[in-house]
């Protein structure tokens, strides 16, 4: 887990520089008058963000898979009901008993 820790500081310092980069091109090519540079520009702060925005979901998911692991472990029992009903649901939704005629 350490190793997913660390790629996500990675992904959230690339993403920072990628929006610094994306603010210069955006700022020369306005300064410049480069359409192209500017939109470039725009679609890298774009990116940036989307890139900070995963990392911070991958995070979030990462805790909730802890805290369920947690759960389980904490809970065998409990968590082995609560997955039969879910299942027994499941199925009942999905493959209803056909009725003879």
């Amino acid at each position: 887990m350490a190793k997913d820790k660390i790629d996500t500081i990675e992904n959230k310092i690339d993403a920072k520089v990628r929006d610094l980069k994306g603010h210069v091109k955006d700022a020369a090519g306005g300064l410049t008058g480069d359409i192209g540079l500017q939109a470039d520009g725009k679609l890298d702060q774009f990116t940036a963000h989307m890139q900070e925005d995963f990392a911070d979901l991958y995070e979030e998911g990462e805790g909730a898979v802890e805290k369920a692991v947690t759960f389980v472990r904490d809970k065998p029992l409990l968590s082995l009901g609560i997955v039969a009903v879910v299942g027994i649901l499941l199925g009942w939704l999905f493959f209803p008993r056909r009725r003879h005629s």
